[in-house]
């Protein structure tokens, strides 16, 4: 069984201004002339760990990540009033962009999960040419399916009781109507003290669901959880600024790079269907289910194949 790797320090890192007033946090590690890839975190609005540097060899590696707009370390921050109107897919991916020009990298790999797997797609469909691989985990592509499923009350049927904790800052009266514009009306309104509630909420229910056995919430219950819950649900209230299905249509632009899928069979929130049906687009992708696994980046067999996938390309580049 793959393990991840000892942790690391990063070598490099920065703040890059994208315009439109933001600066997105980057940093580097690894091996400073090894083979590129940037991690793309997911959320949207979840923000980038020392942790996550360890899916990649460190000794043959160039690892890039970076904070999207709003979060983590990037300024502003959404608990200090940054502008959700210029944060959208469109926006990321041209970050995404203006980040390799400045970081002077040619063609890199993208490995992204959950929403990383989202924008990962969107930025290899738009640039091709700058992706050698792409290694994506929990497949999301952002269908409204997908998101009725697990905001507006499929999910619930598999956690009743954590969904009681979803539904607590929402007023009885409106729990029958589209949740997911309930709390984007909550979190975006003038009472900051009812917007952390939703958010606490609103993660709560992500954190509490991710894992194939429960673990506790990891939510801090303030600026983490206001900026992963107002940019996600900003993101979800439209549509993810994608039109339905837009990812699988587009498949035909990426199917000549090597890809690999990794997902968890008891994936709660990002269900297999998604990673399922990308895979019938783009069959040379390799799929690998993990059926010992939920969501969650760090579960065993999930950190199994990626760290296989990600040492493999490294050895072959395919």
């Amino acid at each position: 069984m793959r393990t991840l790797y000892p942790p690391i320090d990063a070598y490099a890192s920065g703040h890059l201004d994208v315009g439109d007033g933001q600066e997105i946090y980057w940093e580097a590690s690894g091996r400073p002339d090894g083979k590129p890839v940037v991690f793309v975190h997911g959320g949207p609005g979840g923000g980038t760990s020392p942790e996550q540097r360890r899916f990649f060899d460190p000794a043959r590696y160039r690892i890039i990540l970076f904070d999207q707009r709003g979060c983590g370390r990037s300024r502003p921050h959404i608990a200090d009033g940054a502008d959700l109107s210029v944060n959208t897919t469109d926006h990321l991916i041209a970050d995404m962009e203006s980040l390799r020009e400045h970081l002077g990298i040619d063609r890199w790999q993208v490995f992204g999960g959950s929403w990383g797997s989202t924008l990962g797609l969107a930025y290899a469909q738009t640039y091709p040419e700058r992706v050698t691989e792409l290694v994506l985990r929990g497949i999301f592509l952002l269908r409204r399916s997908e998101i009725d499923w697990y905001y507006n009350g499929g999910a619930s049927h598999i956690f009743p009781d954590v969904w009681e904790t979803y539904l607590e800052p929402i007023p009885e009266s409106e729990r029958d109507d589209d949740l997911v514009a309930v709390y984007h009306r909550l979190l975006t309104g003038d009472d900051r003290d009812t917007a952390q509630r939703a958010a606490n909420a609103w993660s709560a229910w992500e954190n509490l669901t991710s894992h194939l056995l429960p673990q506790p919430n990891r939510g801090d219950g303030g600026r983490a959880d206001l900026a992963f819950a107002t940019i996600e649900n900003h993101y979800f209230q439209n549509h993810g600024f994608l039109d339905d299905g837009q990812l699988l249509d587009r498949v035909d632009r990426i199917e000549h790079l090597p890809g690999v899928i990794v997902q968890g069979r008891y994936d709660v929130v990002c269900p297999m269907r998604s990673a399922w049906d990308l895979h019938r687009a783009w069959p040379s992708a390799d799929l690998h289910v993990v059926d010992d696994a939920g969501h969650a980046s760090f579960e065993p067999g999930i950190v199994h194949h990626l760290i296989e996938a990600t040492d493999r390309f490294a050895r072959t580049g395919a």
